[in-house]
């Protein structure tokens, strides 16, 4: 008698513990998006990013990360700034005057942290391009499945050296891509910026679609006005690319997240908060 109680009472609590374990997901699709501080930066000069405006006039930049949490596991869009900046008292100086000087008030690494990852909890990641503020954390990922496009990927570096460690996994994209299938979360092919450049559609699930820029454009008044900065590859690519990315937000009733502009990053939600 006392035996059968005890199978009782055990087939009791696993119920219990069945009900009250979280449930898996039970729609495939994106779950929640933070935004992650990547870098801070200013410049005495910003006409080289407005041509024909705002000759020596300063402006403070922003570089974010994004961090998606999809049903199949996290994936990171962008990198940022290299987390040893952190370190460096008056931030990464750069030999031209009127470029950037980023810092890095949090690493990526202690911002992960926080949420409770680790590097190796990274499943797949991408990159808009392939400038330093971008991919400066690239390898502190070696086993995420990193999404570039194939010209991105193969344009020579700084004296031809390769862009991406030869062993990192690499998926080469030729234009868009549905990532994991079920368009939650879409990169699109936006050159001119760089000659791989590319964007990423994220549809969550009460927010709605936002579309995050990386650097299609710059600043909203870029945006607003269609300037092209004068270092990028392509003015045409970047005014066609503009082009998309306003078809694309108009198809989706979606929100254009501009990965530089300080006023709007100032504006939304920074982890550990997120969007869903």
């Amino acid at each position: 008698m006392t035996r059968s109680i005890k199978l009782v009472l055990v087939a009791v609590a696993l119920v219990l513990s069945a009900k009250a374990a979280p449930a898996q997901s039970e729609k495939p699709g994106v779950e929640r998006l933070y935004i992650l501080n990547c870098g801070e930066g200013a410049t005495s000069d910003v006409s080289r990013w407005t041509p024909g405006a705002n000759e020596g006039k300063p402006m403070d930049f922003v570089d974010n990360c994004y961090l998606i949490r999809h049903s199949q596991g996290w994936f990171l869009w962008d990198t940022g700034v290299p987390d040893a900046v952190a370190s460096m008292p008056n931030g990464l100086v750069p030999s031209d005057p009127k470029a950037t000087v980023w810092r890095r008030p949090k690493t990526l690494v202690a911002q992960l942290e926080h949420l409770g990852l680790k590097p190796g909890d990274i499943k797949w990641m991408a990159v808009s391009h392939t400038h330093p503020d971008h991919t400066g954390n690239v390898e502190l990922f070696p086993q995420a499945v990193l999404h570039v496009q194939k010209v991105e990927y193969e344009w020579p570096g700084p004296n031809n050296e390769p862009r991406f460690q030869p062993s990192h996994p690499v998926v080469l994209l030729s234009g868009d891509k549905d990532v994991f299938g079920d368009g939650s979360l879409t990169i699109l092919s936006t050159p001119g910026h760089t000659p791989g450049h590319q964007s990423l559609l994220v549809k969550l699930p009460k927010t709605g679609a936002v579309l995050l820029s990386g650097d299609a454009v710059h600043f909203k008044s870029n945006w607003d006005n269609r300037v092209v900065p004068g270092m990028n590859v392509s003015k045409d690519q970047t005014l066609a690319s503009m082009q998309k990315i306003a078809e694309v937000l108009a198809k989706e009733k979606g929100q254009l997240w501009i990965n530089h502009d300080k006023a709007q990053r100032d504006s939304l939600k920074m982890a550990p908060e997120f969007y869903d």
